[in-house]
């Protein structure tokens, strides 16, 4: 139980600076304390310099202090304490000590005394000078509270009335004060609210909880803030910014409080205007999302209906031209040619509108896919056009993305496509490169080719736009269509940088991070789909 006093106490346990010139003594006073139930660090003292030094060093909970001691007496202790600042309760256990000197003692400052032939009370004098000291402390912290809490309103009165909607209730809410502000707002006279619970205000718009969990706040001494809607004397609504204080009284609890508010009326009807047109936005995406999705069905189905029967009128149209080809007059060839040939026509638009619909609809997911592996295929599959024109491909490093491998297949494909297509004199220089900028992944495939006017930069992604007749270059303009479709699907933008005659770069986008799936008009699609879309 002793210790020396370089020992620092554990957590829970009791320091105390014992004043006892007697080593027997000070060893009895330690176990009446452990028989008392106490855990503590027992540090004892002779000398006033010496009770001094380690009262500076180590404050104590408790002292307990020997009424005689050879150069001073215990009682002496409490002037040190006071001489300090420090409100420590002092203890005296000592031998014989009349009713006179303990009397005396206690006014000047004792919290107690125990004789040494009666040690088994110690324990419960020292609790309950603990307990009384921790009162005390408490009380002296409330009235401070108190006192800042009147010291600052006092100094914003002024600006309290003038500017903010103030009240003050007591504990049962009944009201003691109003400003003029808090009138005006709720369209009473001061007169018929003073004497009145709060709840003369009350609109009824809160759940019983709101309310519970205020008064929970305020009862136990916490400052509360929040917003209110109130009615007023008119029965009209206005809402309020709160700030309640209470105000503590010396036992530690509430006595009053101060409601301090604001008016946000504006304010809120604002926010419910603008709740109101994002509900309306979201339902008109909502309309818009399954309007795509009806017209893409659409598109799917008549493509797909329409193949049957214009393959019959294909197939019977190049049967006329090859069995009477020469047999009938001039125009009649002339006709049957001009039938076949639009009739085939109309087969590649059909199959590319299908092509363009079954984007989104026949996808394998969004997996992490390798741009290298991918880039090879495509270049394996276009090897003989590749060769052909003697062009030259040259790729850096290409990273892994989140895609539909299939799609992101027929991205490249249909870029480096072009570039070979659309080809000036000299064979063609293409080049695929990608960079990270940010949260996304930024590609771009580029060419010597014959360019494209700035002013048709956005009409080339459009469905069938095409910049040349097909006598100059095939195709039916579905190609990048499908591209755009495919990048702004996975949350990315698409786009070309090009002038005549100088060759063009096609950059696209597609987030780094894995897409987080949610439904939309009957569609899956990505959330970094959504805000590409809401952006443009």
């Amino acid at each position: 139980m002793t210790r020396t006093n370089d020992l620092a106490p554990q957590p829970g346990e009791l320091r105390v600076l014992h004043i006892e010139d007697n080593e027997l003594d000070a060893e009895l006073v330690a176990q009446a304390l452990r028989r008392g139930g106490f855990s503590a660090v027992v540090v004892i003292v002779q000398a006033e310099a010496e009770f001094e030094r380690e009262l500076r060093a180590h404050p104590p909970d408790i002292v307990l202090a020997d009424y005689n001691l050879p150069q001073w007496k215990g009682i002496d202790a409490l002037e040190v304490l006071r001489r300090e600042g420090l409100d420590i309760p002092l203890i005296l256990v000592s031998g014989a000590l009349g009713d006179v000197t303990a009397v005396e003692c206690i006014k000047r400052g004792a919290t107690d005394y125990v004789l040494k032939d009666g040690l088994a009370r110690l324990p419960e004098a020292v609790r309950r000078a603990l307990r009384e000291r921790a009162l005390h402390r408490l009380r002296r912290q409330a009235e401070e509270d108190l006192a800042r809490k009147v010291a600052e309103l006092a100094a914003q009165k002024f600006a309290l009335d003038q500017h903010a909607i103030v009240a003050v209730t007591d504990v049962q809410g009944t009201i003691t004060y109003v400003n003029e502000k808090f009138c005006a707002i709720s369209q009473y006279s001061a007169h018929e609210l003073l004497g009145h619970n709060h709840r003369i205000v009350s609109s009824g718009y809160h759940p019983k909880e709101f309310f519970q969990r205020m008064y929970q706040t305020i009862a136990s001494g916490q400052v509360w803030h929040g917003e209110i809607r109130n009615r007023a004397k008119d029965g009209s609504f206005y809402w309020v910014d709160a700030t309640i204080v209470p105000f503590l009284g010396a036992d530690g609890k509430p006595q009053q409080y101060i409601a301090i508010r604001t008016d946000i009326t504006e304010r809120k009807r604002a926010e419910d205007e603008i709740r109101q047109l994002n509900d309306k936005l979201q339902q008109r995406v909502a309309e818009l999302a399954r309007s795509n999705a009806d017209l893409e069905q659409f598109a799917y189905v008549a493509s797909h209906d329409l193949q049957e029967p214009l393959r019959m009128v294909a197939a019977y149209t190049q049967l006329l031209a090859e069995r009477y080809r020469g047999k009938l007059d001039a125009n009649a060839d002339k006709f049957i040619s001009y039938a076949s040939e639009g009739a085939l026509r109309m087969q590649t638009l059909i199959q590319d509108l299908l092509a363009f619909s079954r984007v989104g609809r026949n996808g394998a997911g969004c997996l992490l896919v390798d741009c290298n592996a991918v880039l090879e295929e495509v270049l394996a599959n276009l090897g003989p056009a590749i060769r052909e024109s003697a062009a030259r491909v040259a790729q850096a490093s290409l990273p892994e993305v989140w895609a539909d491998r299939l799609q992101l297949t027929q991205v490249f494909q249909n870029l480096i496509g072009n570039a070979l297509k659309f080809r000036g004199q000299d064979p063609p220089a293409i080049s695929v490169q990608a960079e990270k900028t940010g949260e996304q992944w930024l590609f771009s495939v580029s060419d010597n080719g014959i360019g494209i006017a700035p002013e048709s930069a956005e009409n080339i992604f459009v469905v069938f736009q095409r910049l040349h007749t097909r006598t100059e270059y095939p195709g039916n303009g579905i190609g990048l269509a499908i591209c755009k479709k495919i990048v702004e699907r996975r949350g990315g933008k698409i786009w070309v940088e090009a002038q005549p005659g100088h060759g063009s770069i096609f950059r696209f986008t597609l987030p780094c991070e894995a897409p987080v799936e949610q439904e939309l008009g009957g569609e899956k699609l990505s959330k970094s789909a959504t805000a590409s879309n809401a952006g443009r």
